[in-house]
This record gives C-alpha cells, sequence and structure tokens, in this order.
C-alpha cells in the first residue's frame, strides 16, 4: 500500500512554509483510485476534507473546451467555424476571421482584452464583441496564452447553438453524467450557502497585493466564468480526466458513453499547435484544443507535469493554486490542489515538486508492471 510519503511530506512543507493552508490530491491508475485525501485546513478552524469545495482556476478551461467537443460530435459546429458564424455581431473592428480553433489554441488576437473576473457573462461578452485585436497578431500565426476573456465565445457558442445557459449545460452534459455532482462553473447562491464550511478559501500568499486571490464570497463564486471560476471537490475533476483517458485508450465503449466521442477526445487531447513560441508565458509550448500537452522537451516550462511524465501527457493547470493531467502512457490521472497563491515562482517550484513527488511514490508500483 502505497503511503504516499513523498507527496505528502512536499505538501506538508508548503502548509509549514505558508505556501497554503491546504491540499487535496486526487490519482487513479487504470481507474483504481490510488491517492484520495486532504491536507490541513480549508478555512480557518475548518479541515481540508475530500469533499471541500475548492476553486480549480484555470483547470475548469477544459471543461469548457469538452462541451464545445460535444457540439462537434452533434453536427453543431465546427473547430474551424469564425467566431462570427454563431456570434454575429462579434464580427467587427478586424476580428471577423478568428475560428474556434484560434482560442482553443491560444492563438487568437485576444489576449488584451481586459475582462475582469468579477464582470458578468453577458458585460464580458459585450467587451468582446467591442474590442479590437491585438496589433500585429494574425490569427493562427502568433501564441500567447488567455487568461479570461476569449473563453467566453467558447461559452457563447455552446449557448447558442444547444439553447441552455453555458452553467446549466455544463451541470447536465459534462458533471452529472460523469458523477462530479459537487462541481460547478458559477454555484447558485443557495447551493454555496447550503456547502456552509465545505467551501475553501483561496488566499494570497505571496506576502504582496499584486496578485490578491479572487474572493471566496456567495457573489463571487455565482459568477459563471468558463476560463477560471470551476469549483468542487478535485476529486471530481480527476473523474473528468478519468473519462477522458478511458475514452482515449478504450475508444467509445468507454464509460460514460454519452459524454463525448473517443474521436473528439483523441483530437483535443493530441498536439494541434506545436513548437510556437507562447508571447505570454515566454516559453514555446504544445496544446491540444483547450489542453496544455507535456513540452518538456523545449526546456523547462511553466506549469509543467514534473520531469517524469509521458510525452503526450494533457492537462491544464489553475493560476498558483491547481493541477489535473492524464498520463496516457502509464494509464494515469492526478489532480491536486493547493488553497494559496504564494506567487509565480514559487508556485513553479511548488508544482515541479509535487508532480515529482508523485510519481516517485508510484515508482515502486509501476517498476513492477
Amino acid at each position: 500500500m502505497n503511503d504516499w510519503s513523498r507527496t505528502r511530506s512536499v505538501l506538508e512543507e508548503g502548509i509549514a512554509e505558508g505556501l497554503h493552508a491546504g491540499a487535496q490530491l486526487y490519482v487513479s491508475r487504470d481507474g483504481e483510485t490510488l491517492a484520495d485525501f486532504a491536507l490541513g485546513e480549508a478555512r480557518p478552524g475548518v479541515a481540508m476534507s475530500i469533499n471541500s469545495i475548492n476553486l480549480w482556476m484555470s483547470s475548469v478551461k477544459p471543461v469548457t473546451a469538452v462541451a464545445v467537443a460535444q457540439l462537434v460530435d452533434r453536427g453543431l459546429v465546427s473547430y474551424d467555424d469564425r467566431i462570427a458564424d454563431h456570434i454575429p455581431e462579434f464580427a467587427t473592428k478586424g476580428k471577423d476571421e478568428i475560428t474556434i480553433r484560434h482560442v482553443l489554441t491560444h492563438t487568437s488576437p485576444l489576449r488584451a482584452v481586459n475582462v475582469s473576473r468579477r464582470d458578468s457573462f453577458d458585460v464580458a461578452i459585450e467587451k468582446l464583441i467591442n474590442a479590437r485585436p491585438e496589433p500585429n497578431w494574425p490569427p493562427g500565426q502568433k501564441a500567447g496564452y488567455h487568461p479570461v476573456a476569449s473563453w467566453y465565445l467558447l461559452a457563447e457558442i455552446v449557448h447558442r447553438r444547444d439553447g441552455r445557459p453555458f452553467d446549466q449545460y455544463i451541470r447536465e452534459a459534462i458533471f452529472l453524467p460523469i458523477g462530479m455532482r459537487n462541481s460547478w462553473i458559477g454555484i447558485p447562491p443557495e447551493q454555496y450557502r447550503a456547502y456552509g464550511d465545505r467551501i475553501a478559501l483561496m488566499t494570497n500568499t505571496s506576502g504582496t497585493i499584486v496578485s490578491a486571490a479572487p474572493g471566496d464570497s456567495e457573489e463571487d463564486a455565482a459568477i459563471v466564468r468558463p476560463s477560471g471560476n470551476g469549483r468542487g471537490p478535485i476529486r471530481e475533476l480527476g473523474k473528468f480526466y478519468e473519462m477522458l483517458l478511458a475514452k482515449r485508450l478504450e475508444g467509445d465503449d468507454a464509460l460514460p458513453a454519452n459524454v463525448v466521442s473517443a474521436e473528439q477526445v483523441r483530437l483535443i487531447t493530441s498536439r494541434q499547435r506545436v513548437g510556437m513560441f507562447d508571447e505570454t508565458f515566454k516559453q514555446t509550448i504544445d496544446w491540444g484544443l483547450g489542453f496544455l500537452i507535456n513540452s518538456k522537451q523545449y526546456g523547462a516550462i511553466p506549469y509543467s507535469y514534473g520531469d517524469r511524465a509521458g510525452a503526450d501527457t494533457f492537462g491544464h493547470s489553475g493560476s498558483q493554486s491547481s493541477c489535473a493531467f492524464a498520463d496516457p502512457e502509464r494509464k494515469l490521472v492526478v489532480a491536486w490542489v493547493c488553497n494559496g497563491m504564494p506567487g509565480e515562482e514559487k508556485h513553479q517550484a511548488r508544482q515541479t515538486s509535487i508532480n515529482n513527488a508523485i510519481y516517485k511514490d508510484l515508482e515502486p508500483q509501476m517498476n513492477t508492471d
């Protein structure tokens, strides 16, 4: 039985150093749960449990990507459709050639659109409609990670093509079929109140006010932000990756059969943007359609999956806080969250240490295969 001593030590050291107050970890291999535990505090005086509701930040972006893949499965959109094919009023000020693929691969010139994390969904869409593209950025010919703004366009397309509000769609078409009953993009106020102390607080532990942690109020949690306001126990995000990995490895017979096709999973989790320099991260990084593909071949990259992850590992991380990925080579799923944002430098060291420790703790089992 794996005691996860190295991984626990890294997480506990982070608590001792004040990087975070608590953490959740979920690991499975070939569908078998190997780790599902929590450490520290969710909020002052309240222990973190495996059922605590944590903020995932940008680790939720792949959920939005799968929603788009579902529309492709249904024949309602194509990745090379222009955004304006589905949101006609978007075709202003030189934005008419931006496609869904450009948004999913972070190659659209929308990185500089100023959408606040507190903006409502409708305000965000209005800002994107009125925005001008970033200059000297032909769509698809330049790359730069988009933290917030452009993902509202994908969510709006899901809404317009399906008819349901985006948050309702995600619950009914993705979360509930997978069994992610306590996962949300925008928690309804009455549900937030019902969770009570299960709500974990994400705090700024950097000692500065430069990158203050997002609010954890009822109002903040209710905002439908498809790029970063996903919340739930991290074990449920692990279940999302178990579904993707099963589809990729087993095909359409993998359960749950009605979420997304194996064809789409294999497409969106494979390299679609290759060898392009990312103007946000200042590093060459490969992307699928909404997923960061392991790019260690280019050197040390931010938000890496660690030194031992397989070449085809796919996933996404959340700003200074969380990480979730699947390693097809080892049939491995990893998801974790730390509820403290210590600044980029300290977090990058923490993320690498956690992921390396996970693989090290798994070494005895993998060596017997």
